[in-house]
């Protein structure tokens, strides 16, 4: 239909109601990965890889569009997109949809395909799910290969709110100095250089006197078990894990830079600590006081902050499609050539073997 007989049916392509939200159909499109998770004909490991997918395309949304939506918002910028929704309706509109859709994610995780997975000999589990000479091993793993990368910084007069990188999960610790009953925030990084699933020995993957293929628990777990060993004589008091998102859509300014590489070098690596935070993923189990204080300390509202009632981060799920289980996998694709073109590609494999 050309704009003369869009005239002359009186139609205003300038009304919102033609128009859908680009935003809001992104994360249409991403429902549908998440859809590929929910199907049970899907086979078990495709269905955590694409909770995983699901993950990892929401990072990016956060760092790149709803970040820029932020800013509009925050700089008294008001422009309405062709749908008409202004910068804050189209936040309230992006997390209603996202409130209802990643509790699914989790429910679905923790309810449907971690229980699944044990069906196969495959037990993610909790430390205090373990046995003592599980927990032993872990202590040792601790000891000899996850302490000697940690720092944990406390927050005081002295101190302030560390610098936190984007992506990073961390965990939030209360300690008390029992001398004074002065209490402390401290952050511990769960370091990335890790295994996020720390695996047990053959000899130890054993679950209610049953052998496992797999058998293990997450990092910041065993992180959480031994932090003792990080504030010596002090009283721990609670701790809960978190994860920030950081705006990440820098600008590269071509026509102002000496060197295009560099200045491509800088701008990302201001991604990982310079962008403001856009969003704040905290276990269901934080204390409303302490979130309030991590919400002032990175300069944030209620409104960025997702409470999760499982595993934070479960982008790192794509580990268990390495799991030696081809049953619970997709059938590898064999490429086939059509049968108009095997002729030329015999010719062209001679002409080859000429060489």
């Amino acid at each position: 239909m050309t704009k003369a007989n869009v005239a002359e049916q009186g139609i205003n392509l300038d009304d919102p109601r033609y128009y859908i939200n680009r935003d809001l159909s992104w994360l249409g499109f991403n429902e549908r990965v998440l859809h590929e998770a929910l199907d049970p004909r899907t086979p078990l490991l495709e269905r955590l890889k694409f909770l995983a997918i699901y993950s990892s395309n929401l990072d990016e949304f956060f760092m790149v569009r709803v970040s820029g939506v932020m800013e509009q918002e925050d700089a008294g910028i008001h422009p309405h997109t062709p749908d008409g929704m202004s910068p804050t309706k189209q936040l309230k509109a992006l997390r209603e949809h996202l409130m209802e859709k990643i509790a699914l994610q989790h429910e679905t995780f923790e309810q449907d395909l971690r229980p699944q997975l044990q069906e196969h000999g495959v037990y993610l589990l909790n430390h205090s799910d373990l046995t003592k000479e599980q927990k032993f091993y872990l202590k040792d793993y601790f000891e000899h290969r996850i302490f000697p990368v940690l720092t944990p910084l406390s927050v005081d007069p002295a101190h302030p709110f560390p610098r936190m990188s984007n992506l990073s999960l961390n965990l939030a610790v209360r300690v008390v100095n029992p001398e004074n009953g002065n209490q402390r925030f401290a952050r511990v990084k769960v370091p990335g250089s890790l295994p996020r699933f720390i695996e047990m020995p053959e000899q130890l993957r054993i679950y209610k006197g049953e052998s496992c293929l797999w058998l293990g628990v997450p990092l910041e777990q065993v992180i959480a078990e031994n932090l003792d060993s990080l504030f010596p004589g002090m009283t721990l008091v609670g701790h809960h894990a978190f994860r920030i998102t950081r705006d990440a859509d820098f600008p590269v300014l071509e026509e102002e830079a000496d060197d295009l590489l560099i200045a491509i070098e800088q701008e990302i690596n201001k991604r990982r600590l310079e962008g403001f935070v856009c969003r704040l993923e905290v276990e269901h189990s934080m204390p409303q006081d302490l979130l309030d204080g991590l919400m002032r300390e990175l300069q944030m509202n209620e409104d960025r902050v997702y409470t999760i009632d499982g595993l934070l981060n479960l982008k790192d799920l794509f580990f268990f499609g390495s799991l030696p289980l081809p049953e619970l996998k997709e059938e590898p694709w064999s490429w086939l050539t059509p049968y108009r073109l095997r002729p030329v590609l015999d010719v062209d494999n001679e002409d080859k073997n000429t060489y």
